[in-house]
């Protein structure tokens, strides 16, 4: 797959001039190093394209490595999801697949090397001791009455924490750096700690299990990462990068920090996600509605419309939010050149044209896609008995709409010009049908001869040939734009939107769509663009998602509210 170079931005200042002084003799080595402890969202997939994206313009290299420390939380399922996922984005890492489990027998050694240099030890505290003794951003944390044990003491406690002769929570291994550092970080963090789980892949080997910033600078030496590129939340952990590799007399790659996604009306936390998965509040990780990549893939989004948003909104030093429009706006400007134009029904109201001849059954010509001549056209039938959209027809009509009233005239795409006569209503007084005529001189939605125009053109399917069909409407899932800010106390997820799936079945759709496959992607003329489902459909039963109506509405929602 070809991809253009992208503009320039501070990382790729900050490797020009790496290369330009002749640091790690011109090569670059990224990595993306996801814990696999949940389905990859879109915010891991603007470091995907930013670390791929990075090595394929450099003519480097970028490793998938799974930084799995975490026993208790890790799982082979979600090993899987990250691949396809990265796969899907169109990203390759051909064989450079790594785990940090790979490393936990140099880990250990590494660990044992600081023993012997005098910068680590063995702590007896509790957890809540050990916080207790950290301090404040105001004031010194205080040294661990095991702080000046002898190197030979530390060996043998680390060895028999390793071999498992200790409660979990009993012990822990520290880096002995400073407890009056301004950067708690630095005050003798925590190195190994015990966990008595199974691991996905080591089993029951280890008993003792490596922290995250111990792990993830030490795979990054291990692997000749060049830049290490992380987000925002990690520049406070830069100085204990350094100190490590400095101290171990490693390989030293250079972390760099950018800013994570933040997008309105989304939240990106795996715990919080795992938390609507586990209550069933979406029907899994790959939910239309979550912001997964795999839920973006089932709802119809396309990986090139993910990369193109992830290009738009850039690489910044700042946290910021961007407002989920922009990720909308990119599917819709690729689908708008793409998708074939088709007919649906959403909310039918049947229209009977009295003057059409019964029997009588037409084959219009209708465009497949205005932006793509090559897409030809398709025949649509046309008869006596419609639908169209009941919001398409007002009684009492507000000004400027320009749809059909009673004595009305609106154009039917490519069909007829016609004029509401009657009004037929049920028991109840909904209105069951409308008595219209045609204009004949207006097939294919011309103008008469007359000169006369209308200003509304409305979309139809015929009743004698429509296709019913289960059709997902999706909005998102919460509905405020900043679903994590709640009253205290509250849970957050009293923020959730209950409108963010209606299903409408059955929708009438035109006859073409009976054999839509999964996979498809359709505009919906004036309702939105579609897909059909790739795990609920089947031959002849095409279920259809909506990806995005055809221009944001919850802006003028919030507008008004």
């Amino acid at each position: 797959m070809e991809f253009e170079k992208k503009p320039s931005n501070f990382i790729r200042d900050i490797i020009d001039a790496d290369i330009a002084s002749g640091k790690n003799k011109g090569r670059v080595h990224t990595r993306f190093p996801p814990e696999p402890n949940g389905y990859l969202h879109i915010g891991h997939a603007k470091s995907v394209c930013l670390n791929f994206g990075l090595a394929r313009d450099y003519k480097g290299l970028c490793n998938l490595r799974f930084d799995d420390t975490n026993p208790e939380k890790e799982e082979v399922e979600y090993v899987d999801s990250i691949r396809e996922d990265v796969r899907w984005l169109g990203f390759d890492w051909e064989d450079r697949e790594y785990y940090a489990s790979d490393y936990f027998d140099a880990l250990f050694q590494h660990a044992l090397t600081l023993i012997k240099q005098g910068k680590a030890y063995v702590c007896d505290l509790s957890p809540e001791e050990q916080r207790q003794h950290r301090g404040t951003f105001n004031e010194p944390g205080k040294n661990s009455p095991d702080r000046d044990r002898t190197v030979e003491e530390n060996l043998d406690l680390f060895e028999r924490m390793r071999q498992g002769e200790f409660e979990e929570g009993s012990r822990v291994l520290r880096a002995k750096i400073d407890m009056a550092s301004p950067n708690i970080t630095m005050r003798d963090p925590t190195i190994y700690r015990i966990k008595k789980a199974s691991h996905h892949r080591t089993g029951d080997a280890w008993c003792i299990y490596p922290m995250y910033d111990f792990t993830h600078c030490i795979s990054d030496s291990i692997e000749g990462i060049t830049h290490s590129i992380c987000t925002l939340e990690f520049e406070n952990n830069r100085p204990l990068y350094d100190w490590f590799l400095i101290a171990l007399g490693i390989h030293r790659p250079r972390q760099i920090e950018f800013a994570r996604l933040n997008l309105t009306h989304t939240l990106l936390s795996k715990r919080i996600l795992l938390k609507l998965v586990r209550q069933k509040i979406v029907s899994g990780w790959n939910d239309p509605r979550m912001p997964t990549i795999s839920g973006f893939r089932r709802r119809g989004y396309t990986p090139s419309s993910i990369r193109a948003f992830c290009d738009k909104i850039g690489v910044a030093k700042f946290n910021s939010t961007i407002d989920r429009v922009l990720l909308e706006n990119s599917i819709r400007e690729e689908l708008n050149k793409t998708a074939p134009r088709v007919m649906a029904v959403l909310d039918p109201l049947k229209v009977v044209i009295t003057n059409y001849p019964e029997g009588k059954i037409e084959e219009m010509e209708a465009v497949n896609n205005p932006e793509d001549p090559a897409a030809g056209a398709r025949k649509l039938p046309f008869s006596r008995e419609l639908y169209i959209e009941r919001e398409d027809f007002r009684e009492d009509a507000p000004p400027k709409f320009f749809r059909l009233v009673p004595g009305g005239e609106v154009r039917l795409r490519y069909g007829y010009f016609i004029k509401c006569e009657k009004v037929i209503k049920d028991a109840s007084g909904r209105i069951a049908e409308l008595h219209c005529t045609h204009d004949p001189e207006t097939r294919g939605g011309n103008h008469p001869p007359d000169g006369r125009k209308v200003k509304g053109t409305i979309h139809w399917v015929s009743a004698g040939h429509m296709f019913r069909a289960e059709v997902r409407l999706y909005d998102p899932l919460f509905t405020a734009k900043d679903p994590a800010d709640v009253p205290e106390g509250k849970d957050i997820l009293v923020n959730l939107n209950p409108k963010s799936l209606e299903v409408v079945s059955p929708a009438f759709l035109e006859p073409s769509l009976k054999d839509a496959k999964p996979g498809e992607r359709f505009q919906f003329e004036r309702l939105g663009y579609f897909f059909v489902d790739p795990v609920d459909s089947g031959p002849g039963r095409p279920v259809f998602n909506r990806i995005v109506t055809l221009r944001d509405t919850w802006e003028k929602i919030e507008k008004k509210g």
